[in-house]
């Protein structure tokens, strides 16, 4: 599939084929810095429009290095952003959280520094934290009431924080811990703020991003004072986003999902969606999107349907947003769905209606 290139990927293009000065007057490598420098500035109180994806090598078990084609894409496709969520078990050694595996560490490195390459806004995320995940199996211990757990917790952050100390927020964000639930706003106080002590002792400047409690569904006011961001989700009406999935007890008994529908249609979104955190972020916490997307049961035409309104809403509120992914069920390629026309994208099969729709709310 032929497909016009963006200026990025011209530049990149040229870097690789050892081009020197061109008709712009400047290398290459010029060029590219200045295309770099336009990723913009983040902070607590304002998180710039990201747009982009999740990214799953070290998701849930797995421990795969990062591929550069994945964030080459990304940015010839117009896209800024990508949030990386990672399993604390694949860089500890032999099951001991408190010795560390170099190599895989030097992989989530790679990883940094193909943001910095391709102009894409990095964000570490522990889905599997010491202590703490949504995934199965659970934690042995808990990172919010148990003391163990917390200094582990803490001390892998500090880890991170050493290591990327300096590098500017428009580039590199920590976002804590995926989709805090069953806690209370106190104990998740106590935590976020012991973690970013271990943080800041080591950045004092580091970006910060904590998902809602209750799966990221409700705004965590309780860390107003703590000089951290905000991140929602966006898989909501359920039914819908995660119909038949195999991981959600009793999702194949469901109907067959519609949108909009009786319940929900923009309007109701946007009452539940975003008008609250539409007040958090007027008291000066800076608001995300972590994870969107639904699943490859879902009819597409719903699913883009839903999908419209729901980034035109985000559009308008000024939030960015990162798929529930790239690649798999939820994203824009190779995601198995049965009723839809992909096209070929490098032996990849590519979603392009959706890429379309993604497109045209990235600006």
């Amino acid at each position: 599939m032929q497909t016009k290139l963006s200026r990025r990927s011209f530049i990149l293009r040229a870097l690789s084929s050892g081009a020197g000065v061109g008709a712009f007057g400047a290398t290459p490598r010029a060029l590219l810095a200045a295309e770099q420098k336009k990723l913009p500035d983040a902070t607590a109180k304002k998180l710039p429009p990201w747009r982009g994806f999740n990214l799953l090598e070290k998701f849930n078990g797995r421990n795969d290095p990062f591929n550069e084609r994945d964030f080459e894409w990304m940015a010839e496709w117009g896209f800024n952003f990508v949030r990386l969520p990672m399993d604390y078990r694949g860089w500890i050694v032999d099951k001991d959280w408190t010795r560390f595996h170099e190599p895989t560490l030097r992989q989530i490195d790679d990883a940094v520094k193909l943001g910095e390459k391709h102009g894409i806004h990095v964000q570490l995320n522990f889905h599997r934290a010491p202590g703490y995940t949504v995934a199965r199996p659970p934690e042995e211990k808990s990172v919010w009431t148990d003391e163990e757990a917390l200094r582990v917790c803490a001390m892998h952050w500090a880890l991170f924080a050493k290591r990327y100390a300096g590098i500017p927020n428009r580039r590199l964000s920590f976002n804590l811990f995926n989709e805090p639930a069953n806690v209370g706003a106190e104990a998740y106080r106590r935590v976020v703020a012991r973690v970013a002590e271990a943080i800041r002792a080591h950045d004092k400047d580091r970006l910060i991003v904590c998902d809602g409690r209750n799966y990221g569904r409700v705004p965590p006011d309780e860390l107003l004072s703590l000089s951290v961001a905000a991140a929602t989700r966006g898989y909501e009406p359920f039914h819908l986003t995660h119909y038949k999935a195999n991981w959600v007890n009793g999702a194949d008994q469901w109907s067959e999902p519609a949108y909009p529908d009786k319940e929900w249609n923009k309007e109701v979104m946007r009452d539940r969606l975003i008008v609250p955190w539409k007040k958090l972020e007027s008291q000066g916490m800076g608001v995300m999107v972590g994870e969107f997307g639904s699943h490859n049961r879902t009819p597409h035409h719903v699913v883009l349907a839903w999908l419209r309104d729901l980034l035109a809403l985000w559009k308008e509120a000024g939030w960015g947003w990162a798929l529930w992914n790239f690649r798999g069920s939820f994203g824009i390629l190779d995601s198995g769905r049965a009723d839809v026309k992909y096209e070929d994208w490098h032996g990849h099969k590519l979603d392009q209606e959706m890429l379309d729709v993604l497109q045209s709310f990235k600006s």
